[in-house]
Order: structure tokens, then C-alpha cells, then sequence
């Protein structure tokens, strides 16, 4: 399954990486966390590790561990405005559940 970007989060991420002034893209990940028991974590990448998997989404490139890459297969990212409110939002079809803050989910 294929990792997807919307056009918002591609030039959102675009705007990030150029205004840091470095870096070869940004890494989608997993922590435990929340109450659901996993969170997304987004970092800048500067090096790859050596079990990465690098996507290049809308010109941007995404790098997953290969350890998150089995929870994150078909995930889309999107990026939000909503008033005052903005954000990233992951359309992840292997969550099975997400908490009541949406801070964590479930697969």
C-alpha cells in the first residue's frame, strides 16, 4: 500500500523544510503513547537509518522506519485549516480506534 500526501501537506512540509534551511525530508513515525497506546511523531530527517523506507510524495520525500512502516501502510497525511486551528491530520486506515483527545490510536 502506498504512502499519500495531499497538496496542502506537500507544500506545507515544502514551506518547513525551506524555511529550516536543511534537511532531505520528513520522517512519519509511531511512539507508544495517549491512551490508545500508539502516537504519529513527524521529525525533520538530516540522515537516513538503515532500515528507512523512503517515499517520494509529491516531491517530497517521507521517510518511515521499518518498524512503524507496518502500521502506517496506506496512511494519507493532510494538513488542516479550521478557523484559528491548523494542523496535520493522518487518514490511517489500519487504526481500529482513537482516543476521545485524538491525541493516540489503536490498530
Amino acid at each position: 500500500m502506498a504512502i499519500t500526501m495531499t497538496p496542502a501537506a506537500a507544500d506545507r512540509v515544502r514551506s518547513f523544510l525551506a524555511n529550516r534551511g536543511k534537511g532531505i525530508g520528513l520522517r512519519l513515525g509511531l511512539k507508544t503513547s495517549g491512551c490508545s497506546g500508539m502516537a504519529y511523531v513527524l521529525e525533520f530527517v538530516d540522515a537516513l537509518n538503515d532500515d528507512d523506507e523512503v517515499f517520494d510524495v509529491e516531491g517530497v520525500k517521507i521517510i518511515i522506519d521499518a518498524k512503524s512502516f507496518i502500521y502506517l501502510q496506506g496512511i494519507e497525511l493532510d494538513f488542516i485549516k479550521e478557523g484559528l486551528n491548523e494542523g496535520f491530520q493522518f487518514n490511517n486506515p489500519n487504526a481500529k480506534g482513537e482516543c476521545g483527545c485524538g491525541e493516540s490510536f489503536t490498530v
